[in-house]
């Protein structure tokens, strides 16, 4: 794929997610930076971005409103309260906004789940969830598969508090609420309850997310063998994802632990937290890449035929 046949990708927020992300877009061979813009030209990310040739911008979103051109796709890696201002602007100018943030104005998207609904509904607003959220519910899912009647499922992710931005603190309580919300929604469960640990160990920690979920006589082969599809489907576009406790019946509950280990792009890899959410942001945008340009090239072929 050549350049011009790439999709150009706009991120807002230059901190660790923002500028993780722009990394991930620069190796992909279906993304292409073309705006990085954040506040301030002195910060770590925008110096990285400068350093790699990538276009950048103290002005943030309204270096988008300056020229709507530069780019097909916004990866909005602000903040929640943040990305309800920046939403009411980028519909207005017809942009494809995936939303890093708990915002949950878009349409939530777990690639593992629903990516090609996604996809089909033409949804402009998709909603990466939270980094506990993409950890975990695909587990519930998978349960949640073999079981339509959970009665009650917990998450509880420890990650490392260094992996932990003022973004993220800053959006603990919308967190909690998306996380509980898409649990919900995905697993079928009818209740749900989400916890984060911000763990200060020295060396840090790996993100470990460990799933409860309280079904009546439930079947662990079956359990077992739907959880083990979901881990493979993950570790397509999370390499670091890992099962570390496969689910087991304890005191009259399911109970699951799962291990992410990031890539080492441009966080350390203990911020497997970071690197889950912003993998499965680049696995969404690049098949929106593959499903646009499929349509472009049948588009073309029409157009030659009947030319």
């Amino acid at each position: 794929m050549t350049s011009s046949d790439k999709l150009k990708i706009a991120i807002i927020g230059s901190g660790n997610i923002g500028t993780d992300l722009m990394i991930k877009v620069m190796r992909s061979r279906h993304l292409v930076c073309t705006l990085f813009a954040g506040r301030n030209f002195n910060s770590a990310g925008m110096k990285r971005a400068s350093q790699l040739g990538v276009p950048i911008s103290d002005r943030g979103i309204e270096a988008i409103i300056a020229d709507p051109g530069i780019c097909d796709v916004v990866f909005d890696a602000t903040s929640a309260q943040a990305h309800i201002a920046h939403w009411a602007v980028l519909e207005k100018l017809g942009k494809t906004v995936i939303d890093m943030t708990p915002a949950k104005l878009g349409e939530f998207c777990i690639p593992a789940i629903n990516a090609q609904q996604c996809l089909d509904s033409g949804a402009a607003n998709i909603n990466m969830i939270t980094c506990g959220g993409q950890s975990s519910i695909p587990i519930a899912a998978a349960i949640g598969m073999v079981h339509k009647d959970i009665e009650y499922v917990e998450v509880a992710s420890s990650i490392a508090s260094r992996s932990a931005g003022p973004a993220t603190r800053a959006n603990l309580d919308e967190y909690i609420d998306t996380t509980e919300e898409a649990l919900q929604r995905f697993s079928g469960a009818r209740r749900a309850k989400a916890i984060l640990i911000l763990n200060p160990a020295n060396p840090p920690i790996d993100m470990q997310t460990t799933i409860y979920a309280k079904i009546a006589n439930p079947d662990l082969e079956a359990i077992r063998a739907s959880v083990d599809a979901m881990v493979a489907k993950l570790k397509t576009y999370v390499p670091g994802y890992g099962l570390v406790v496969p689910p087991t019946i304890e005191g009259g509950r399911i109970i699951t632990t799962i291990k992410v280990v990031g890539a080492g792009d441009y966080l350390p890899q203990y911020a497997g937290n970071l690197d889950i959410i912003n993998c499965a942001a680049i696995a969404m945008a690049e098949m929106l890449a593959t499903s646009r340009h499929g349509k472009h090239g049948k588009k073309h072929q029409e157009e030659r035929k009947h030319g």
